[in-house]
């Protein structure tokens, strides 16, 4: 079938979790879930910061902002979307090795400050 080595696995690894951050938590891609999602964050009982979802609009704007807040929906179209790049937009192999340096340094910044 495909003939896929370990490291580009681990690179459309990386750049799909990156990818699916930017789409659901990155302030730069605001833009796209503003028509759908509003966010505020409220102070929990132990002083940490909630993050709260209100989805605006009718039942189909409602729709693609949940959509657009979970990262499990999200994550599979971001892998698809990879994937298809890497199968068929050979020349796109760079963009997909910037987005998995920057998802493994997200990883990396993650356990170092969180534990």
């Amino acid at each position: 079938m495909y003939d896929i080595s370990w490291i580009d696995l681990t690179i459309l690894v990386l750049a799909s979790f990156r990818l699916t951050h930017l789409i659901v938590f990155d302030e730069i891609t605001s833009f796209l879930r503003d028509p759908f999602i509003s966010v505020t964050f409220e102070m929990d009982a132990a002083g940490g910061m909630t993050r709260q979802l209100t989805f605006k609009g009718g039942p189909i704007r409602q729709w693609i902002g949940q959509l657009l807040s979970c990262y499990w929906c999200v994550g599979i179209w971001a892998a698809l979307f990879i994937v298809l790049l890497y199968f068929y937009v050979p020349a796109a192999y760079p963009f997909l090795l910037l987005l998995a340096i920057a998802g493994a340094a997200a990883v990396i910044e993650t356990r170092l400050y969180m534990g």
